[in-house]
């Protein structure tokens, strides 16, 4: 979860600086050092609240682990292009969690295809059970890929959706006209933290299960 949250920020980080603006570089932020990404919120309360959640009553996330990072700065006057620039900034995050679900996808096919034994290893983990008389390592390097791509799914869709700090929200406001911004900008940030605990989740579970039962059955079928 840490690594894809810094990996998503530096991303941000990085388009940023490639298309104009110094402004997140200058402050170190285009690094995989969570220090430099961890926001007291998003990537210790909220998750926490996850994993934790269930053992008084909170599912609203069942099976789904979320969160974000500290906001990547960035001076939009220093694009060329200011709209399109941003746009293309914004997309760099969940962009880079798609990258990390398609390395982790290609790990668990290699495996499959490549490894002795590697098909029946990826599909006793994926039926959540273990391989008997398998490395270890082997066996953790195709958990982790799993969790990989679990966690990349949640944070690019979750990230995607048009609530105010998250990436969907820049888009919007990219595409709404003056008058309309004005009030979008306005939006409290309660309100926005309400919508991703009460609406969030609920969107969450319609969108991540289909993508992952697609590429799992992807993998079965190798």
């Amino acid at each position: 979860m840490l690594f894809s949250l810094s990996f998503h920020e530096c991303a941000h980080a990085w388009m940023a600086s490639r298309l104009g603006d110094q402004t997140a570089r200058l402050e170190g932020r285009i690094t995989l050092n969570p220090m430099y990404h961890a926001d007291p919120i998003g990537t210790l309360l909220v998750p926490a609240l996850i994993i934790f959640g269930p053992f008084v009553g909170f599912n609203f996330f069942s099976g789904i682990l979320i969160g974000w990072a500290k906001p990547t700065p960035v001076i939009t006057r220093n694009f060329r292009k200011i709209v399109r620039d941003d746009n293309l900034v914004t997309l760099a995050g969940p962009a880079s969690n798609l990258v990390l679900v398609l390395l982790a996808f290609v790990t668990l096919a290699l495996v499959s295809i490549a490894v002795p034994g590697g098909r029946e290893l990826v599909r006793s983990i994926l039926l959540g059970g273990l391989a008997i008389n398998t490395p270890s390592g082997l066996q953790a390097t195709v958990i982790l890929a799993f969790l990989a791509i679990e966690v990349n799914l949640s944070l690019f869709f979750f990230n995607l959706l048009p609530i105010p700090p998250l990436d969907g929200s820049h888009l919007l406001r990219n595409t709404l006209p003056y008058n309309a911004v004005q009030q979008y900008d306005r939006i409290p940030i309660w309100v926005s933290y309400l919508f991703m605990i009460f609406v969030g989740g609920y969107i969450l579970h319609l969108l991540i299960g289909p993508a992952e039962a697609i590429l799992f059955y992807a993998l079965v079928h190798i």
